[in-house]
């Protein structure tokens, strides 16, 4: 694989990651663009505890463009986009529109001299990691090597963010579908440089150190062992990974991908892990798009281990989920899940567990 970086004509960087022999990445972004001059801000919720971000700027985002004018695919005559290049394996970039960034201004330590609401400036970064200049296919359509190529920017960008001024934990997610709330439908995904530790990190950690504390383990390894020798739940297994439907989902369809050893992140993979995980997550793909013959909308969301805390606590792992309860209706997070966050599933895991292993992959 090689890794070329590049700006563009805001000043903002890209990375090429190629998998295939290419010409040298010397394109130039010639588009006249704005400086970058993002105002994004966190104010931390006096209830809770909790940090929620302000970016306003966000409103001006580019929002479901047609299949010709879509950003993310290469550069061709007469239309600039996003990747000056005319073609790329796997390209990121830093995000137009971020919710987190550097040199964001500073700020006041309270809202309104009020002590007990923090904030501070957004301070982070957000990227944009397109896993094919082919802008009809998906992430389960790509080979096993380019899959390799992905996670191998993945653990790439998360080794940079996580140096970077302000990042505590970075993130690495794909929404795919409409459903979920996708306005750019070319195959892509989203890198978070977190500003602070994310509530549902802080509240794994937690349970982590609980449950070792009691029984000297990793909670996500008895259960891992636990899962593996019941079977009910499994999808499927290679050498380092396994997938199953976790015993308390919360969403229609939900699977976990697991590595078999204890890591924190994904830079802590080896190449033999790195190799494994793309034909085991194709072949979860595989079923999720078969459960109801067409495909299916999701959020795929790495658990990485925060930067500087619980590191050792933690165990890295891919969440998969929908919202597509049935093949026409949706789970809507309705009072219970948004007013409380006590979710209610309308299936049982077993019985999505099941339907998934019937499921034929091609």
């Amino acid at each position: 694989m090689r890794r070329t970086a590049n700006h563009l004509a805001d000043g903002r960087e890209i990375i090429y990651f190629d998998d295939t022999e290419t010409a040298p990445r010397t394109a130039v972004d010639s588009r006249d663009l704005p400086a970058q001059a993002p105002r994004s801000e966190i104010r931390r919720d006096p209830l809770t505890g909790e940090w929620v971000g302000m970016a306003a700027h966000r409103q001006t985002r580019i929002y479901k463009p047609p299949a010709d004018l879509c950003p993310l695919c290469p550069t061709s005559r007469g239309r600039p986009t996003e990747i000056p290049e005319p073609c790329y394996d796997v390209v990121v970039f830093e995000n137009r529109f971020p919710s987190f960034a550097q040199g964001v201004p500073a700020l006041p330590s309270t809202v309104d001299g009020m002590p007990m609401v923090e904030q501070a400036g957004g301070l982070g970064r957000c990227e944009v990691v397109c896993f094919t200049s082919d802008h009809d296919s998906s992430f389960g359509r790509l080979s096993p090597a380019r899959v390799r190529t992905v996670v191998e920017a993945w653990a790439d960008r998360t080794e940079r963010l996580s140096a970077l001024p302000g990042v505590e934990q970075v993130f690495c997610f794909e929404n795919r579908g409409e459903e979920i709330g996708v306005t750019l439908h070319h195959p892509h995904g989203q890198i978070y440089g977190y500003p602070f530790v994310t509530p549902r990190t802080e509240r794994m950690l937690a349970t982590a150190r609980e449950y070792h504390a009691e029984h000297g383990r990793h909670v996500l390894g008895d259960v891992l062992a636990a899962e593996r020798a019941a079977q009910v739940r499994l999808i499927g297994s290679t050498e380092h990974w396994t997938a199953f439907v976790p015993a308390a989902a919360r969403w229609p369809v939900e699977v976990h991908v697991v590595p078999h050893r204890q890591v924190p992140d994904i830079p802590a993979l080896t190449d033999a892990e790195r190799d494994d995980f793309g034909h085991l997550y194709l072949d979860v793909l595989g079923r999720l798009d078969g459960l109801y013959g067409k495909p299916l909308p999701y959020i795929a969301a790495w658990h990485q281990a925060p930067v500087r805390v619980g590191r050792e606590h933690s165990w890295l792992h891919l969440q998969v989920f929908s919202v597509l309860r049935t093949a026409d209706k949706l789970k809507y997070l309705a009072g219970s899940e948004s007013g409380m966050a006590v979710w209610v599933n309308d299936v049982t895991p077993e019985q999505v567990a099941e339907r998934l292993r019937a499921v034929r992959v091609n």
